[in-house]
């Protein structure tokens, strides 16, 4: 049998010879080496780029699936701390609930404004004032209810006003006093100036061209 020996270095010499003298502008006229050694090169760089393509696209697709899975883990516990305080939810606007009712008796309605004037009128009489001045002036009308200011001015001894004060305080219906100036009149009798504010409840009608108007503001 007969081995036969590669020249190791004859093999070298014919792979440099392949890579010798190419012309770049034409791939097509390498040797068999050279060319699929390119083609190969190309091969994988277009494989990488692919590649490199592809992580950072599912990079982003990952973080926006942990950005959600994070809001979505806020909204659970959010949902989850109201479905535990249900009940508490709904005591709590029931409450809120009568307490608004309980503030809307305390709102006259139009009809009523007479006799809430009235009853403030005779708070002043009832403590032996002297009323100089008692005139209600422009109705102001917000969102809900309307105000009307009354400008008063009396005269009486210190603690009859203060008396005064009080009941108007203690009415059933809500009355206000704003701008409180006190002064002296005479000897032993003070004078005491005023305004006061009341509110009533719109009826349906006022309601109804108070969203009208904000329609047609906006």
């Amino acid at each position: 049998m007969q081995i036969k020996n590669f020249n190791i270095v004859a093999i070298q010499e014919k792979v440099r010879e392949q890579f010798e003298d190419l012309n770049p502008q034409d791939p097509s006229a390498w040797p068999a080496l050279p060319r699929y050694g390119l083609l190969v090169l190309i091969s994988f760089c277009v494989l990488l780029l692919l590649w490199f393509l592809w992580i950072t696209d599912s990079r982003e697709q990952l973080q926006q699936a942990q950005d959600k899975e994070v809001a979505l883990k806020e909204d659970f516990k959010k949902k989850l701390v109201k479905a535990i305080n249900l009940d508490l939810l709904k005591k709590q606007r029931e409450q809120v609930q009568q307490y608004v009712l309980q503030l809307e008796k305390q709102l006259p309605s139009k009809a009523e404004m007479d006799a809430l004037l009235s009853d403030i009128n005779q708070a002043g009489l009832g403590r032996s004032l002297q009323f100089e001045l008692f005139r209600p002036g422009q109705v102001v009308v917000r969102d809900y209810y309307a105000e009307l200011p009354i400008a008063l001015k009396v005269t009486g001894r210190y603690h009859d006003i203060g008396s005064f004060a009080s009941d108007v305080a203690n009415l059933s219906r809500i009355v206000t006093l704003n701008g409180l100036a006190i002064s002296q009149s005479k000897e032993n009798v003070l004078s005491f100036e005023a305004t006061a504010k009341t509110y009533r409840y719109l009826d349906p009608d006022e309601i109804q061209a108070q969203k009208k108007a904000a329609g047609v503001k906006k």
